[in-house]
């Protein structure tokens, strides 16, 4: 698997990186643990988590994938060197806080590192914008993270091409977004093309968007309203089925007869296709799906694929 740079962070990570928001929600500890180490075995080493993943399970708090993976790494002696560790902070974790505040970064920060059972993360996201902190604050707090060797680089999740020029533009002594995490696939395009792709690309931020499978749609799984089941159909694919969604599968379907490979495969690919995208982000529940995740960080799609596809869903 070869590695790629994630923009001016200097980072190397996987071609696609895994989305460990399953972790404590669809899947439990074990089987987590079984998925982490074959994820190793494919080279298919960074993983992208977050201090509020998964509150939204009944009983759950936040804190759950950390935990996970903290876990994991206690019972794998020297797992850690080989991960490239992303977590969050500014979502709500209940009764605690949430925000981008100085103290509230510096006070959170510690309690990741303490789930995750790491000294250090290797990109730390705000995970949305928080338009009540001045952004020198943030960038300050982040500041004294680095300088002590607790995060390696910062990025933004959920940000306007608007806030993340607002922070490029805070204290010329400040550290820099190096990496964002949109929303972003073949369905969902209008949140990152245009104004904030362009200033990525001006800027040399790495992306890696999230909901690259848009939430397992792009899989192919579901065609009509009785494939509406399960915690994530019932969530959120609904919105996806519509013609538009139909004629984005039925071009995919097309590139698979073409080329042998699966629709998650093919839309994780689309997005490696695009010159201003590092890695997309991907989940997995089954020893079968990181299989499929590992094919899809090699597959290429010819010029003529890809195009097709950009006119299906635009």
């Amino acid at each position: 698997m070869t590695p790629v740079t994630l923009g001016r962070t200097g980072l190397k990570i996987s071609p696609v990186v895994f989305g460990c928001n399953v972790f404590g929600w669809t899947v439990d500890e074990a089987a987590s643990h079984r998925l982490l180490d074959q994820l190793m075995d494919h080279g298919l080493t960074t993983l992208d988590t977050a201090d509020v993943y998964s509150k939204w399970v009944e009983g759950n708090v936040g804190g759950e994938s950390e935990n996970i993976i903290g876990t994991w790494f206690a019972d794998r002696p020297g797992a850690r060197d080989k991960v490239q560790l992303i977590t969050k902070v500014g979502m709500e974790m209940p009764g605690q806080g949430e925000g981008l505040s100085s103290w509230w970064i510096e006070a959170e920060v510690e309690q990741s590192l303490k789930r995750l059972k790491t000294d250090h993360i290797d990109l730390y996201l705000s995970h949305k914008a928080d338009d009540s902190v001045p952004h020198d604050e943030t960038l300050e707090a982040y500041d004294r993270l680095i300088k002590a060797g607790k995060v390696r680089a910062i990025g933004a999740s959920n940000f306007s091409a608007d806030q993340m020029q607002a922070a490029e533009d805070a204290g010329p002594d400040l550290p820099r977004y190096g990496a964002l995490q949109p929303e972003y696939n073949l369905y969902t395009r209008d949140t990152f093309e245009g104004a904030l792709e362009q200033f990525c690309v001006a800027h040399d931020i790495g992306v890696f968007p999230y909901y690259g499978l848009a939430s397992g749609f792009l899989s192919g799984k579901y065609r009509g309203q009785d494939d509406l089941k399960g915690p994530r159909g019932e969530r959120s694919v609904g919105k996806y089925m519509n013609a538009r969604g139909m004629a984005i599968l039925g071009a995919m379907d097309v590139v698979a007869e073409e080329t042998g490979a699966s629709l998650a495969e093919i839309a994780l690919a689309w997005l490696r296709g695009k010159p201003s995208i590092t890695a997309p982000i991907a989940s997995a529940t089954s020893a079968a799906q990181v299989d499929s995740l590992a094919r899809a960080a090699v597959l290429e799609l010819s010029a003529d694929q890809m195009a097709r596809l950009d006119a299906a869903g635009a």
